[in-house]
């Protein structure tokens, strides 16, 4: 018995620093795939939609309170890539760990559950985990960048709204699609791939040609996302919408499209507002199918239950640990 708990002690602190490895790495590839497009709204630059954030809460929700540390991590190794160190980088560090773990606690707060099968768990994620949380890490940011002098305070408000609706989207759309990809079974759908095909292939040739169309046919991906929620619920619906966001994030950095000749503040908020729009529409309505979904098959278990008892009654058994009455319970 003492070996065995002397094994299992040693094997606890090399389980936690292989998962903070792991958290970390993925938080900088998130970074880094971030990184790659970006937009400039007074003078600052910023991204549209900022990954790390979905994967940081995804970790805290799946791993426990343990990753805070591999998301400090991550997100040092992030600053480091882009700028040379500086004791302000703990700022920013701070508001990159302080906004997940703020997101988990009040999630956490309201008994959210991880499969996002009820609509209040997709609510909870979007006015906590995403709108309210992610203040934290805009606000530290941008006031960051006006205390070092490298942003002006008259511009303040519009780098914080521009930073904080790129986390709110790292949240909205990557999130969900972290947390329904690890608790879909493998293969998903297994009747269902040819429809499954069928939807990928129609959406990887509508969603493209919509998002660098000169005209605005952006609301051609609608049909596409009622079709994988009505289908193939919150998997197929989040997928879609992050595919979506992805092409339209990367017109929208091109400028092309129905991004065209527009100003860094225009193509920010037309973006945002699409991204929004669509990942609320996604994740509200899986919701509403797997809550249906969920409250039909109790029904049917109950009737089907219902049935064998009944069964059981017309052919003079009682179902089993329920014994005949006898004449007096009878009365």
């Amino acid at each position: 018995m003492a070996i065995v708990v002397a094994t299992q002690d040693l094997r606890r602190p090399g389980l936690f620093a292989l998962r903070t490895l792991a958290v970390a790495a993925c938080y900088f590839a998130a970074g880094r795939l971030g990184l790659l497009r970006q937009l400039v709204v007074d003078g600052a630059v910023v991204t549209p939609i900022w990954p790390p954030t979905g994967v940081a809460l995804t970790c805290l929700l799946l791993f426990g309170l343990s990753s805070w540390f591999g998301i400090a991590i991550g997100s040092l190794l992030v600053v480091m890539s882009i700028t040379t160190p500086q004791v302000a980088v703990l700022g920013t560090l701070f508001g990159n760990t302080a906004a997940p773990l703020a997101a988990y606690f009040m999630l956490r707060k309201v008994g959210f559950r991880t499969d996002l099968a009820r609509l209040r768990d997709c609510v909870a994620l979007v006015f906590l985990g995403a709108l309210a949380a992610m203040l934290i890490s805009a606000t530290a940011g941008a006031g960051l960048l006006v205390l070092t002098g490298k942003l002006a305070p008259s511009g303040f408000w519009l780098v914080w709204s521009a930073w904080w609706a790129g986390d709110a989207m790292g949240v909205l759309i990557v999130t969900p699609v972290l947390l329904a990809l690890s608790a879909a079974p493998w293969p998903p759908y297994p009747r269902r791939w040819k429809e499954a095909v069928g939807l990928a292939v129609v959406a990887g040739g509508v969603i493209p040609l919509v998002t660098q169309s000169s005209v605005s046919l952006l609301f051609l991906v609608y049909p596409l996302l009622i079709w994988a929620a009505l289908r193939f619920q919150l998997t197929g619906s989040m997928l879609c919408a992050l595919f979506a966001s992805v092409m339209a994030t990367i017109a929208a950095t091109d400028r092309t499209g129905a991004f065209a000749g527009l100003t860094g503040v225009q193509v920010m908020i037309k973006l945002q507002a699409f991204n929004g729009a669509m990942a609320l529409t996604a994740l509200l309505l899986s919701a509403v199918i797997t809550e249906q979904l969920n409250t039909r098959r109790s029904v049917e278990q109950a009737c089907q239950e219902l049935v064998e008892v009944l069964e059981h009654l017309t052919a003079g058994e009682y179902p089993q640990g329920r014994p005949p009455l006898d004449a007096d319970d009878r009365g």
